[in-house]
């Protein structure tokens, strides 16, 4: 079963481009995401693997992508269950962006019950950190 997990639109005081090129690289990606709840992070430019606090060790991969628009990554296989993560930018002025992140988890109903609050704690907690290291 999908579901849907999506963080609120967030300010970035910084040109798309610019949080583009940090998100479409999963080397710079590190330092966007919450340190204190994120560690043993490891990347190459197209994937990484990173454990996250209550949820356990996870990869990603850049699936899509599309210049100052959006940064589409997909699971890796490492967790129990599959999941997409899309990141979307818009400039609405020089150096005034908007960013929300959104994750498609295919969860059955007793890992969704388990879960849920940490994955959207992290879809959270990772937008609030791409919005302010933008």
């Amino acid at each position: 079963m999908e579901t849907k997990f999506e963080s609120a639109i967030k300010v970035a005081r910084n040109a798309t481009q610019a949080i583009y090129d940090r998100l479409a690289d999963m080397r710079s990606l590190s330092k966007m995401i919450p340190q204190d709840k994120v560690t043993d992070y490891e990347a190459d430019e197209d994937s990484c693997r990173f454990t996250v606090d209550k949820i356990g060790r996870m990869g990603l991969r850049i699936v899509d992508r599309k210049v100052c628009d959006y940064v589409k990554y997909a699971a890796d296989g490492t967790v129990q269950f599959n999941f997409n993560l899309w990141v979307q930018m818009k400039e609405v002025a020089p150096y005034d962006s908007r960013i929300k992140v959104t994750l498609k988890a295919d969860l059955n109903p007793m890992m969704k019950m388990l879960v849920s609050k940490q994955i959207q704690k992290f879809v959270d907690m990772m937008a609030d950190a791409i919005a302010a290291s933008a």
